[in-house]
């Protein structure tokens, strides 16, 4: 019986995070369509740049619950079941990467072969929310540092990968004291592999030096290239 529930809970935790609520308050604020903006991605780093700061906010926070709620849940209903609450919350980053509710149809020009492709976000903040689902003190952590990076180095995608990273390194801690369950390391090196797989097209701006910037060094470098177009060269 616990099986099946845990199965249950599983696809519940992937339906609420493929939620789409960054395209639900961009809709709602702008009228625009979140996938025809910046990278096409619903997360709260592209609400930003279609519908501002406060939309970015909002987003963030509904995405954190995104990925803490499925948790909570199985963690109230199989308390003793860290792997249901491991897969909870991978399904929910999962869902909230590659969303039912973002289905589209695509065809290849050369081809002509048409597919059926399920778009999202990074899972960067719903994996931190997971995190917090697992144990509410990561998050004192890895807000913090994911803030630090996002607008100090000035690369979101960084950001998003650093989210998997600390939560793999947090929970592997815990589990050498005894303090969690071993199976939590595996949240932190799913969402990690997820994010690196979402992030493909970034990973490879990050190493040819195109990757776009935000935060301090995005306006340091509107300013130089105001005052010489050729700054982006020497960036």
């Amino acid at each position: 019986m616990n099986q099946i529930i845990a199965i249950l809970m599983v696809a519940l935790a992937y339906v609420i995070g493929a939620v789409p609520v960054g395209l639900l308050i961009v809709k709602r604020m702008t009228g625009k369509d979140i996938r025809m903006v910046g990278s096409g991605r619903s997360g709260a780093t592209n609400v930003i740049r279609a519908a501002g700061m406060a939309a970015g906010i909002t987003t963030a926070l509904l995405d954190l619950v995104k990925g803490a709620l499925p948790i909570w849940l199985v963690k109230l209903v199989l308390p003793d079941w860290p792997w249901a609450h491991v897969l909870a919350g991978v399904a929910a980053v999962l869902g909230h990467n590659y969303s039912i509710f973002l289905r589209e149809v695509v065809t290849n020009p050369k081809t002509g072969r048409a597919r059926t492709v399920l778009r999202g976000g990074a899972g960067g903040v719903t994996t931190v929310g997971g995190a917090i689902g697992l144990w509410a003190w990561t998050g004192a952590i890895l807000v913090p540092t994911g803030a630090a990076i996002l607008f100090g180095i000035g690369y979101a995608s960084v950001a998003t990968m650093s989210g998997g990273l600390l939560t793999t390194a947090i929970m592997a801690v815990r589990a050498s004291q005894g303090l969690a369950p071993t199976p939590y390391v595996y949240y932190g090196l799913s969402c990690f592999a997820l994010q690196l797989w979402a992030l493909r097209p970034n990973i490879k701006r990050l190493l040819n030096g195109t990757e776009r910037l935000v935060g301090w060094r995005a306006k340091r470098l509107t300013g130089k290239l105001t005052a010489d177009p050729t700054a982006l060269n020497r960036e």
